[in-house]
This record gives structure tokens, sequence and C-alpha cells, in this order.
């Protein structure tokens, strides 16, 4: 994990993983956690899931979106029944990233040949590392997931954000492309929508790289109470000699572990019971936004602590600031909605 760390900024500033990073999460296994045991993946439960995407994160996030966002591109593929020769194919190296945008932004006319399809896919992170893209469409009306070599589709660089900006999340593009029919699942080839324990994989994929991200903002900060740094303009010879900065390094490291222990029952929940009721399910969604509300509190505590001095484009502090601010509004973890759909499913019970 110390590679990612060593080439967090590198990561952010090519806009992609560094060759570095992406090797070293390769060998730790991230982009094999959906990657069916078949294929010499180890599709990983939910706390495995969890786990490993939040210590990739607290070294580098946006190589922690990447990692979760392939993961749950592969995890689509098994929503479709599609040939054993084309997942062969898929699954050739099982860690190999791969990328995916359930959205149908795209539109397929089905022909003799195969099926046309043309469209945009926004937010593809991690496409430039991608050898296979799945991609919601519309074909001849009708909602379905199509497989299609990333070699295929153009990559248009729209990525240009505040945060997670080594992720490389680009648009895709199909160009009036031809797409075999066996690349492409819909009808009765297509279990669509996902069952909740899928939704809430993706949603937890999610709050362990904003969990990871804060692990990270308090390393630092611990880096600092460990030092001879001392509060600017006082008296104190050191951080730690403060109370108030004690206190608010106590709030913030408890927020931190408060977000974590959720972000763990939560993956629990889901390799204990996969079935999911809708009460549950609201209760789940509400309990992942009300942990990355903990995270964002707790960052704005270290941030505090740190000073002015942590938003110096040097300091990894501004980075995962960055990172989690954006990683924490993805619409999974939007808590105004999440709080709605929780008390209509608590009215409705």
């Amino acid at each position: 994990m110390d590679i990612l760390a060593a080439h967090a900024a590198d990561t952010e500033q090519r806009g992609r993983l560094a060759p570095e990073s992406l090797k070293a999460a390769r060998e730790a296994g991230a982009f094999a956690l959906r990657t069916p045991v078949a294929y010499g993946g180890s599709w990983a439960g939910a706390v495995e899931v969890a786990g490993l995407i939040a210590a990739t994160a607290r070294h580098c996030p946006s190589t922690a979106w990447v990692a979760s966002t392939s993961l749950g591109s592969k995890n689509m593929l098994t929503f479709g029944d599609f040939p054993d020769s084309l997942l062969d194919e898929v699954f050739r190296d099982p860690d190999v990233p791969s990328c995916g945008v359930g959205a149908p932004s795209g539109i397929g006319v089905s022909g003799p040949d195969g099926v046309r399809l043309r469209g945009r896919w926004a937010n593809a992170s991690g496409c430039e590392d991608a050898d296979w893209a799945c991609l919601g469409t519309m074909v001849d009306g009708a909602f379905a997931l199509v497989v299609v070599p990333t070699a295929d589709l153009i990559i248009d660089h729209t990525w240009n954000v505040a945060g997670l900006r080594g992720t490389g999340s680009h648009s895709l593009v199909a160009d009036d492309i031809l797409v075999p029919i066996d690349q492409v699942a819909s009808g009765g080839r297509l279990h669509y929508p996902p069952d909740a324990a899928s939704v809430q994989l993706w949603g937890l994929t999610v709050l362990a790289t904003v969990v990871g991200a804060t692990r990270g903002a308090l390393d630092v900060i611990e880096a600092v109470f460990a030092s001879s740094r001392k509060p600017f303009m006082t008296s104190y010879r050191s951080m730690g000699e403060s109370p108030g900065a004690r206190h608010w390094l106590a709030e913030a490291a408890a927020l931190q572990l408060r977000a974590q222990r959720t972000m763990l029952a939560l993956a629990a929940r889901i390799d204990a019971e996969p079935a999911i009721n809708a009460l549950e399910n609201s209760r789940m969604q509400y309990e992942r936004s009300q942990a990355a509300k903990d995270c964002q509190a707790a960052i704005d505590r270290i941030l505090d602590l740190h000073g002015a001095s942590g938003f110096a484009a040097g300091n990894p502090l501004q980075r995962f600031w960055r990172d989690m601010a954006v990683a924490s509004r993805h619409p999974q973890l939007n808590a105004y909605l999440t709080a709605e759909g929780f008390g209509r499913a608590l009215t409705a019970a």
C-alpha cells in the first residue's frame, strides 16, 4: 500500500492510475474481488470487499475508486445470461480492470448480424486501463446490458473535477459500432433490476472509499501531532499540549471509527443474508449516508486542526479532502434522499 501513497500525486497529475499504482492494486487482488472463482478471482464477500477498498483508499482514494467501479462492472455481468465463450474472454485475466455505466444512455438496433450501437456513457471510471466495458443501453426500446471491448469505443476526455482526479472517469462513445448478439443481454436473458444485496454492495464500495480516505487524512494529522509543530500563535510547545487540539483529534477519530463500524456492520449484513426486504434496504441506505456524513464531519475537524497549510498543493491532506468531498456526494450516499426513502418505508410498514 505504501506504493499507492508514493504515487498518489502522480496518479492525480496523470488523470489516471500511475503504472506503479495499477500494478500494486492488481497484485493486492483489488481487481479480482468480483472475478468468479472459476476464472481465478476471489468473488469476495462484502466484508472482504469493504476492507480492501477502504485500505486502498487510505493511501490513494482514486485507486480505490477505480477498483470499486471495476468490481461493479464485473458484478453487472451476473445480471445477464452471457455465453461461456464471452465470459472466458472477459475474465481471461482475473486481475484486469473493467469499467461500466449502468445508465442506459446508448441506443441499440437489432439486425441480422448483431446490434448497431450508438451512445455516450459519462463517468466511466478507469476506462483507459480497462479491457471491457459493461454498458446500459436501450436496445429496440428495452433495457439491455451490452459488453464491448473498450478498444471499440472512443474515450472522450471529459473528466475535469476537483476530486478523484486520478480516476479518469471519462465518457465512452459508441459511433455506430456492430456488437455481436452474444454480447447483448436483454429480455429473458437479463435479470434486472438487480436484487437489493447487489445494490447494497455497490453502495458499500462507495462508502468504503470515503471511510478509507478519511482514515488517510487522520494519518496526516496524527503525524502532525507526533511532530514538534505547535498551534500557531500560542505558547504550546506541541499540538498535543493543547486540550482543545486533543479534543478535536478525538472527535475526528471517533467519527471515522463510527463510520468504519457502520460500514463493516452493513457488509456483515449483506454477507449474512442476501435477501433484504424493502424496509431494511431503506434503513441500510440511510445508515450508509449517515456514515458518509460522519466522514465529512471528521475531515472538517482535521482541516481545522491542520490549518491553512493543509491546503498547500504538496500536502496530501488537501487531496484526501477533495477526493472524499467528491466521493461522499455520490448518489449512493445522498443523505436527504435516503432519509426521505427511509421515512417512506417506515410509514408504509
